[in-house]
């Protein structure tokens, strides 16, 4: 029975209870977003993860992304950085390898976390087909949906499933055009293997036998944004709406069958469309889990695109996604490192809860920072910050003279002024 299922009959879960606690909210509240199709939980049969809730009226979560490239390939490596992304406070991470030996990077990863872990399963199938056919073109309709059972089985949580590209779609893209091109991987491999066959998207096309293997394992649907912008003149376009529109349909046939459902969004917004986005992403889904990639505000940022996407983030999370996709500084560069991988964690969850501060209105936090900064506890103020140990190692490396102050103002630290003759 799925979680859906249970949630239906009444059933209250252990899952929903962890979610409940974490979150402040009622085991009842929970509940009833798991039948309404507003909140998942990731699960698995086949491995014990730290329990995390996605959805309306709940914290918004944070992804972390890693693998290998066809340049680097390292496991270890991969592996620090899952640890990292884990120490740096990520919800959930994604497992996105295209090289070396896919299956057993994604094994040793799903065993050194204790994350819910996703997965693209139609990269492992593109990828094979290119290593043994010649050509992502050659890839066999039976070997995308084997390979989406064999992920399910390792362990995997929950999927970026490629289901809004069809002929409507690419049609879409062909008449409009695009300014930044086409750069999501997994659009990439499905419209071109679809010109080149001349066959419609297997994962549209045999969306029942998708909902079998899913239903089977318990797997979270994440439907991809294969036609995602990936440059600002392009966000909110044709090809980009005609996949909302079909991920949403399908979202809904998949949440009546029992399978959790959470919907990707877009990946480069500009400031003024991010609102608009998100509104129109809730609405036709039905209020679904929205899954926002950053998004990046600016396209002129290399190097910095974990700020730049930390800026849409905050409005997204304001606005109501509620899962975001970290963007590194590597972003649009090169494969990230274990540390960029921390860093673009630690700027993913400020984004988050500034985001929070709006939407929840949560900001008992920030309220009480505010008060230990007034009265110069700095103990408390760094058990109270996103980073502690990145707080306490600016301070020790300047120490002031006068500890109860810092270096920013020493002798004339204003709180210490007024506090002398003031009492708030």
């Amino acid at each position: 029975m799925s979680l859906i299922e249970d949630a239906r009959k009444g059933i209250i879960t252990e899952e929903m209870k962890i979610v409940a606690r974490q979150e402040g909210v009622s085991e009842e509240f929970v509940r009833k977003g798991i039948v309404g199709g507003h909140i998942v939980i990731p699960v698995s049969p086949y491995r014990d993860v730290r329990i995390c809730g996605i959805g309306e009226g709940l914290r918004t979560k944070v992804n972390a992304s890693i693998g290998t490239s066809s340049d680097i390939v390292n496991i270890d490596e991969e592996i620090e950085k899952a640890r990292q992304a884990e120490r740096a406070g990520a919800d959930t991470l994604m497992e996105l390898s295209t090289g070396g030996d896919l299956v057993e990077i994604r094994k040793r990863v799903i065993a050194n976390t204790c994350l819910s872990v996703g997965s693209v399963p139609l990269y492992q199938a593109f990828i094979e087909a290119a290593t043994k056919e010649g050509a992502v073109v050659f890839m066999k309709e039976d070997d995308l949906f084997r390979i989406t059972a064999e992920q399910a089985k390792l362990g995997t949580n929950f999927m970026a499933i490629h289901t809004g590209i069809n002929w409507e779609t690419v049609k879409r893209l062909q008449n409009q055009g695009r300014h930044g091109g086409l750069v999501s991987r997994g659009g990439a491999f499905m419209t071109a293997w679809m010109l080149h066959n001349e066959k419609e998207n297997p994962l549209y096309s045999e969306f029942d036998y998708l909902l079998e293997i899913m239903k089977e394992h318990e797997v979270t649907l994440s439907m991809g944004n294969g036609m995602r912008a990936g440059a600002v003149h392009d966000a909110t376009d044709r090809a980009q709406i005609q996949e909302l529109i079909i991920n949403a349909e399908l979202a809904d046939k998949a949440h009546a069958e029992g399978v959790q459902t959470i919907v990707e969004g877009p990946g480069h917004i500009p400031i003024d469309e991010i609102q608009a986005n998100v509104i129109l992403q809730k609405r036709v889904t039905n209020r679904k889990p929205f899954y926002m990639l950053g998004p990046l505000v600016t396209d002129i940022a290399p190097g910095y695109d974990d700020r730049v996407a930390a800026i849409g983030a905050s409005l997204s999370s304001a606005y109501g996604a509620d899962f975001i996709c970290y963007v590194t500084p590597a972003e649009h560069l090169a494969l990230p490192t274990p540390e960029e991988v921390y860093e673009g964690v630690i700027s993913s969850r400020i984004a988050a809860h500034v985001g929070d501060m709006i939407k929840l209105k949560k900001r008992d936090q920030d309220l009480e920072m505010g008060h230990a900064r007034r009265d110069l506890e700095w103990e408390r103020q760094f058990q109270l910050a996103m980073n502690p140990e990145r707080a306490r190692q600016i301070r020790a490396e300047r120490m002031p003279a006068d500890t109860d102050a810092c270096t920013m103002c020493g002798d004339y630290c204003a709180l210490k002024i007024v506090n002398k003759h003031f009492s708030f």
